[in-house]
């Protein structure tokens, strides 16, 4: 099967606007196309379920671990003529800076894809050839199979580059895209503005895609993506009996960091998702056992979540019952009783956790975190471990003395985190399954109890 890796030098939107542009003239040439996305991103997914119809999927090597990462893969590809894997960051960044685990150039040697490195070549020519012989050298089991000339002042210009690299480095360089606003996209606090919030995108892909399909050689670019087949398609998970359980999920504008390989592993141990909107006012559905609140962006729609009191009276009363949940990030954020904007205001949330979320301007956390369970944490009982990252702005201000749900540790080292009542688990880090697939079967035996227990 025919897949890529989508890399740059560097992180910036300039390799997503690339990314998206191939997947929209691929799609426009009839080719069914599955979108991957290196790394722990929630938005850039969004993008290319948007544009391709496929649900998009997170490959991670640190997260998710390297046989999890091919499962991921195999099963995501079904049914495609080609995957496009979008890189994160640069080609070489991952985890630490003293190794490759968790970069875009694990990914391409574990998976044993080709490299389309995208070079932006706003102010130069033949120093694009050094850049490409530089990445080329780095790690040569890292295959770089070609060369896509980004932000280039016109086709004279590509030829220049062109010219430099296939002659110094000895891959095609495929295609290029000229500098121009119009087809930016635009970008807040955690990146991109997810494509949830913009409404109908189908006339900004079919523009980007038309402008792509004039420049790509498309002929050298699916020889380029030609790979070693994949593994047969396999569950990430083998539960020991399927369980009888009925979780709620919000999801809306407000809530919707969720990887699919998540949801997909509750269902297949037997849950039913329930699905719900916070925003929309819709209260916790009837008859369900258990809840997942994942991340998003509750601050950029605090006033409307504030003023859904129905929807916060029927969530507070079934986590103060004991319904088994999780709360990651937006929805630890939405679960505490204020959430206070950039400007100061202070918003009513659910009330569920003593404190305040505060939204600063600067960055609060970034990175991946390693997750110790402490005593009483029905997901993560002590001394089990599970994999995650955390990215928000906001940082919370707990009222009295707060019961953690876990202990984290990142670059900085380790402290006691999240907060933990009832059957709550809830703090700023995204899990990611895989990486301790017993969270699921544990999360839903206790859904069954209380399903049991009425």
């Amino acid at each position: 099967m025919r897949r890529l890796v989508i890399a740059a030098p560097g992180s910036g939107a300039g390799k997503t606007t690339v990314t998206l542009g191939l997947m929209a003239a691929l799609k426009q040439q009839g080719y069914t196309v599955q979108g991957f996305k290196c790394g722990p991103d929630y938005i850039d997914p969004t993008y290319h379920t948007a544009v391709t119809g496929r649900p998009a999927r997170n490959v991670d090597s640190w997260m998710m671990g390297k046989e999890a990462v091919k499962t991921v893969l195999a099963n995501g590809c079904v049914g495609a003529d080609l995957a496009i894997i979008e890189g994160v960051m640069g080609l070489f960044d991952g985890k630490q800076p003293l190794s490759d685990e968790g970069s875009t150039a694990d990914i391409a040697a574990l998976t044993e894809s080709p490299v389309l490195l995208v070079v932006d070549c706003a102010g130069m020519a033949r120093s694009a050839a050094a850049i490409v012989r530089g990445f080329q050298m780095f790690r040569p089991d890292v295959r770089i199979a070609g060369v896509f000339a980004n932000r280039v002042g016109s086709e004279g210009h590509f030829r220049l580059v062109k010219a430099a690299v296939e002659q110094t480095c000895g891959v095609p360089v495929i295609g290029f895209l000229t500098q121009d606003d119009a087809l930016a996209l635009p970008e807040r606090h955690l990146g991109l503005v997810p494509s949830v919030e913009r409404g109908e995108l189908d006339s900004f892909f079919a523009e980007l895609g038309q402008k792509v399909a004039q420049t790509v050689d498309w002929e050298t670019l699916l020889a380029i993506a030609e790979a070693p087949a994949l593994d047969p398609p396999h569950p990430l998970i083998r539960p020991l009996r399927r369980y009888r359980a009925r979780v709620a999920v919000a999801k809306d504008a407000a809530f919707h960091f969720y990887y699919p390989e998540n949801l997909e592993m509750l269902a297949a141990c037997g849950a039913e998702l329930v699905y719900f909107s916070p925003l929309a006012g819709e209260p916790l559905p009837k008859g369900v056992n258990g809840l997942y609140i994942g991340g998003g962006f509750p601050e950029e729609f605090a006033a409307r979540l504030a003023a859904q009191t129905a929807v916060k009276q029927s969530i507070r009363a079934a986590i103060e019952q004991g319904m088994p949940t999780l709360a990651e990030c937006g929805g630890f954020m939405f679960l505490t009783e204020q959430l206070v904007t950039t400007d100061g205001t202070a918003y009513e949330m659910a009330g569920v956790i003593p404190g305040r979320v505060v939204m600063k301007t600067k960055l609060a956390a970034l990175g991946y975190r390693e997750v110790r369970g402490r005593r009483g944490n029905f997901l993560l009982p002590e001394g089990e471990r599970a994999r995650g990252h955390e990215f928000h702005y906001s940082v919370y201000e707990p009222r009295g003395e707060a019961p953690f749900a876990y202990e984290t540790s990142g670059r900085f080292g380790s402290k006691p985190d999240g907060y933990l009542a009832h059957r709550l688990v809830a703090g700023y880090v995204h899990f990611h399954f895989a990486s301790a697939p017993a969270m699921v079967e544990r999360w839903l035996a206790e859904c069954e109890k209380v399903a049991t227990n009425g």
